[in-house]
């Protein structure tokens, strides 16, 4: 059965990956971006190219006025949304907290915390049964670093992502009874720019040793995660938090 998907930061890394593996199955994949159009316009070139349906939407995952209207877009488009990726965000440069911007911290909890609530609120209201909507799955992208802090690293980035888990575990109760399951996948060590964005190209091989498995993952493998917990393969999980992490 076709479905809606619905990605927030999908033009590149995990959101990306998860576009097109959604597009595989024959999905609508909708997906939005903030400024990168060459990203965002290869992206969904790809996703046609796989199978899907695509439709990239330039908007702010933190601006509560482009968070509905991409879903507004979504629906015009497809119908009605079956699932929600709460993908969006970003880190900071690489430091110990003390030596951090403050503005900079405002930025990744603009876009990492407020950004999330604001997605999942918006899914909630189109998505619950109990306000005509049809049900669904939402899948929020927490992190391994919630476990491990990120220390002389991404000590505010690992706390943005540990409101991710309480989200996923409140919010997966709460429209539990209204045919939404909520879920969250945590990616530790994975092969993405990410790294580079934060100052630290060299951390995948630096990192790579306390990784069991003695390899990172790849956007591709955490994709399989977040498509499986869409699917109705998985129609009765609801509260997981799904590390994909090598072990680690």
């Amino acid at each position: 059965m076709t479905k809606t998907i619905l990605i927030t930061g999908g033009s590149r890394g995990i959101g990306r990956a998860v576009a097109i593996l959604a597009a595989r199955r024959g999905w609508n994949i909708a997906f939005t971006y903030i400024a990168n159009e060459s990203a965002a316009n290869e992206t969904a070139e790809a996703v046609r190219r796989a199978g899907g349906k695509a439709l990239a939407i330039k908007g702010h995952a933190a601006v509560q006025a482009e968070v509905a209207a991409a879903f507004d877009a979504t629906e015009k488009a497809f119908g009605a949304i079956d699932g929600f990726v709460n993908n969006a965000g970003f880190g900071t440069q690489t430091a110990q907290l003390a030596d951090k911007k403050p503005e900079d911290i405002a930025a990744l909890v603009e876009t990492n915390v407020l950004g999330a609530l604001l997605g999942a609120r918006e899914a909630a209201r189109r998505m619950s049964t109990k306000r005509g909507g049809k049900g669904g799955s939402i899948v929020n992208m927490s992190s391994a670093a919630t476990r491990l802090g990120m220390p002389n690293e991404g000590v505010d980035y690992a706390a943005t992502k540990g409101a991710m888990d309480p989200l996923t575990i409140g919010l997966s109760r709460e429209l539990g009874p209204q045919g939404v399951r909520v879920n969250a996948v945590r990616p530790g060590l994975i092969a993405t720019d990410f790294h580079a964005l934060m100052g630290a190209p060299e951390r995948l091989q630096k990192l790579m040793q306390f990784v069991p498995m003695g390899r990172e993952g790849t956007a591709e493998e955490v994709a399989e995660a977040v498509v499986w917990l869409l699917s109705d393969e998985a129609s009765y999980v609801s509260g997981a938090l799904l590390d994909v992490t090598g072990a680690r």
